[in-house]
């Protein structure tokens, strides 16, 4: 290829290679005779050639090589060297470069060039690729040509202090006076650069504060915009420069934030934007958009807030998708402070569950649960359960979560309570916590005048389907609980049916023998067998010969239990009954919403003591017989022993006991006091505290427990950590991602740290959550880890 080839036959050649590696041949003899032209001093094609170089940095190749080029160019006299100088610098060069530093003379130079071209290279130039050591030497010059009488140096000047705002925070000071004297423009685009470069010093408290004066300021602009006539230079489909608006909304948010005074000075004007702006087309979309955002924001009258919510409303019947998702997530934020005003629309709402847009789905899921309230269950119940029945499969887990949170704050019944939790199960039962069957059991035994009504619908729904191992689970209990119940087969509130031993025998068994059961339900199976074994007369032989069956069961779990279920029809028949008796209500030890105990993801449950006063059974004095009353029931804690009153003979069965003791052994529990727990992180109404374990000597778990103050449930809750790299972390599945209002529940994640090289330990933590739909990410260093003596000494 010719050296002096012009730029758009190199183009014709490259895009003319039928593979890669002749592309490469072509672009490596271009770049060689590039390089060769550079070297001669004499050269009258050097912008050609650069022109050249750049289209090969663009399709992704190396051309460093032309930096000390674009050096020379900037420094020429000729306007077209200088422009294609400029624009190999803006491409070529950053502020990590050190050529970025030799241009620094000729761009102060350009900037008090008499050409205003020149000046907007130069500006252009350092507004894009500027570094702190530029923007500090530049910044005087800068705020020069910010009070020239140039619109056009103006305008691009003000978007260079912009980026010398956002690289040197100090050096806000510097422009705030000019910033101001700039609002006086009629120049929609000195006016436009000027609006954003005080957005930017707002960031400063300080300088927030000296610019609320402005707000009189701002609403005349805006004003002239929303009332002046047709303007073809700004005009866009039929809104004059909505970009302007938008902007000025924003700057407005931003000063009417938390201040009565500037927010009393907007409220006028908020409303004549909100009713005078053409919502039919986009360009209106986005300046009522900005508006309510601006209204919601700051403190504006009732009716003004009802109208902003109104709009938000009148988005949600929009058919562009994107409308729809940002009116839901502003509602979403609002739905807790404006209630009354967002049920209004709990109707468009609602039929937002049916969009076929995933994304506009998850945003309408959150908000109708966050509408539910008591006076509205039943109505929105049956609407989520419908989405439930059809939803997507990314989506059951949070439907269901959401589902059983609104069913426990706002239940008009038990009963219905209890149906509309095996409704989920019984549609989405794979998708759920793994919480959410103890906390079912323990609502079941709170509501004793149902027992005979859960029973029937619990076996009936195991016999149509088995595939769903949450019901199983809870039917598998309910009719080792309660199947004298099932038996008698009189139930009011169902029809009745006719059940028998074999019939109940028989469905057990099957769930046994099923290959879609899980070894934890086969577990509950197992158990509700042997506990019939005390509630029916005829089938017990065969009920022993079941349990025996799983003695020698694969899976060690089942395998224990079937031995020591064995053991007490073999050796301790007297106390099978006593054993196996039926269970007294169970009450939380802390209140938990949305499935979700108090310590996170595992409900506590302990056994209140029975109202009345029932005939004490024959006393055993002896701890084991405890331990195996709470082998046998995973839900209740182990009961202690009642000393005999003075003056009356214990029963003594201490040969028992010692053979319990030798049944049971090596199964005792080792008691270990609680680990202390320390605050890492509390900000935005989270609190991150930590516990800490040694395991061994080099290994270290740490318990992180997140809870949620706010008023508003916190969603997408994650945790990352980092370590230094000698030491290895393991991070456990949490136990949620959604955090409750009010610290009603917690979300607890478990690190485990191994540390062979007993390096100092720190740990740096990263927490993601959205709340009232804006998401926020912070990071929190640990270094402190107060930890316990190893484990089990």
């Amino acid at each position: 290829m010719s050296p002096s080839v012009p730029l758009q036959e190199m183009i014709r050649a490259i895009r003319s290679a039928k593979t890669q590696c002749e592309e490469r041949g072509v672009i490596q003899r271009e770049c060689a005779a590039i390089r060769a032209q550079f070297r001669q001093t004499d050269n009258g094609c050097r912008s050609h050639n650069l022109a050249k170089l750049l289209y090969v940095h663009m399709l992704g190749y190396p051309a460093h090589f032309g930096q000390m080029e674009c050096v020379r160019l900037i420094a020429s006299s000729r306007y077209s060297e200088k422009r294609m100088g400029y624009l190999g610098a803006m491409m070529l060069l950053d502020e990590k470069q050190d050529a970025s530093l030799l241009i620094t003379n000729s761009i102060k130079n350009d900037l008090s060039h008499s050409s205003q071209y020149v000046q907007s290279l130069a500006l252009c130039t350092l507004a894009c690729m500027g570094s702190a050591e530029m923007c500090r030497d530049l910044a005087p010059e800068i705020e020069r040509l910010l009070r020239a009488s140039n619109s056009y140096i103006k305008k691009k000047a003000a978007l260079c202090a912009i980026h010398i705002v956002r690289k040197v925070h100090d050096l806000g000071e510097l422009f705030a006076p000019t910033a101001r004297s700039l609002l006086t423009e009629k120049h929609h685009g000195v006016l436009h650069g000027a609006v954003v470069l005080i957005t930017t010093l707002c960031e400063n408290p300080e300088t927030l504060e000296r610019f609320r004066k402005t707000v009189p300021d701002l609403v005349q602009i805006m004003k002239t915009l929303v009332f002046s006539g047709y303007s073809p230079e700004h005009d866009v489909a039929g809104v004059s420069d909505p970009f302007l608006q938008v902007r000025i909304l924003r700057l407005l948010r931003i000063l009417g934030r938390n201040n009565e005074a500037a927010s009393d000075a907007m409220n006028d004007l908020l409303a004549q934007v909100a009713t005078n702006t053409d919502s039919t087309k986009t360009v209106g979309n986005a300046v009522l958009y900005e508006t309510v955002l601006t209204v919601l924001d700051i403190k504006s009258e009732s009716g003004l807030r009802v109208l902003a919510v109104n709009i938000l409303g009148r988005f949600l019947l929009n058919n562009d998708r994107n409308i729809r998702y940002i009116a839901m997530t502003s509602l979403q934020r609002i739905v807790v402070t404006d209630n009354t005003a967002v049920q209004r629309h709990r109707g468009t709402i609602v039929d937002c569950l049916k969009d076929p847009d995933a994304s506009v789905k998850r945003r309408a899921l959150e908000l109708s649960l966050a509408l539910v309230s008591a006076s509205n269950i039943r109505s929105m119940m049956k609407e989520l359960l419908i989405f439930l029945s059809s939803c997507p499969p990314e989506l059951k887990s949070h439907a269901a979560s959401g589902i059983f949170h609104a069913a426990e704050r706002y239940a008009p019944s038990q009963r219905w309570h209890i149906d509309t939790i095996l409704h989920v199960l019984t549609t989405a039962g794979a998708d759920v916590r793994d919480e959410t069957v103890p906390n079912l059991i323990q609502l079941i035994t709170n509501a004793s005048e149902l027992h005979c009504y859960i029973v029937h619908k619990l076996y009936r729904a195991l016999l149509k389907d088995i595939s769903q191992q949450s019901v199983v689970q809870v039917a598998c209990w309910c009719i080792g609980e309660y199947g004298d119940l099932l038996l008698k087969g009189e139930c009011e509130e169902m029809e009745p049916v006719q059940v028998t031993e074999d019939n109940i025998l028989d469905a057990l068994e099957t769930v046994l023998q099923s290959h879609m059961s899980s070894p934890a339900t086969r577990g509950f199976a197992l158990t509700a067998t042997m506990k019939l074994s005390t509630r029916i007369t005829e089938n017990v032989d065969r009920i022993r010969s079941i349990v025996s069956i799983y003695g020698s069961c694969i899976d060690v779990e089942l395998q224990q239990r079937a031995v020591e279920y064995n053991a007490l029809f073999k050796k301790y028949d007297h106390m099978r009954a006593a054993v196996l008796e039926r269970m007294p209500v169970i009450e939380k030890s802390s209140a938990s919403t949305n499935g979700e105990s108090a310590e996170g993801g595992s409900t506590n449950l302990q056994v209140s003591r029975a109202k009345e006063e029932k005939p004490q059974l024959p006393q055993q004095p002896t701890p084991q017989v405890c331990d195996l009353l709470d082998l046998l029931s995973s839900t209740e804690e182990p009961q202690k022993p009642t000393p005999a009153p003075s003056g009356e003979p214990t029963n003594k069965h201490y040969p028992a006991a010692g053979d319990l003791l030798d049944l049971l052994g090596g199964l005792e529990h080792n008691f270990t006091p609680a680990a202390p727990e320390e605050t890492v992180y509390q900000k935005n109404g989270v609190t991150l505290t930590q516990r800490c374990e040694k395991q061994s000597d080099s290994v270290l778990t740490v318990t992180l427990t997140a809870s949620n103050s706010n008023s508003a449930d916190i969603t997408c809750f994650t945790l990352q950590a980092a370590v230094p790299k000698s030491i290895q972390l393991h991070m456990k599945a949490p136990s949620g991602d959604t955090l409750p209002a009010l610290s009603s529940s917690k979300i607890t994640q478990t690190v485990v740290l191994n540390n062979p090289n007993k390096v100092t330990l720190k740990m740096r933590v990263r927490l993601s959550y959205t709340i009232q739909g804006s998401n926020v990410q912070d990071t929190v260093q640990i270094e402190s880890f107060p930890a316990l003596t190893p484990a089990g000494h």
